[in-house]
């Protein structure tokens, strides 16, 4: 991977997040399962839009559960 590449993340968090919020959350993929976690997927370009989403996960009140980094191809 270069370094100038995305970095593609995948953060669980516990609750259900309607789709709405992809934009907020720099439009990060939003997948609701049946057991009742999230999953937001996307590219982040560094270190500091990561922690942009960490902290609205902790605005919005939401359980992290974890925070998982793919690999690019894998998009």
């Amino acid at each position: 991977m270069k370094q100038d590449e995305p970095v593609i993340y995948e953060i669980c968090i516990k609750g259900q997040l309607d789709t709405r919020w992809s934009d907020w959350f720099d439009g990060m993929t939003i997948c609701n399962h049946d057991d009742g976690f999230t999953i937001l997927r996307g590219p982040c370009v560094d270190q500091s839009a990561l922690f942009g989403i960490l902290t609205k996960i902790h605005t919005l009140n939401l359980t992290l559960i974890s925070v998982e980094q793919k690999r690019t191809e894998a998009m």
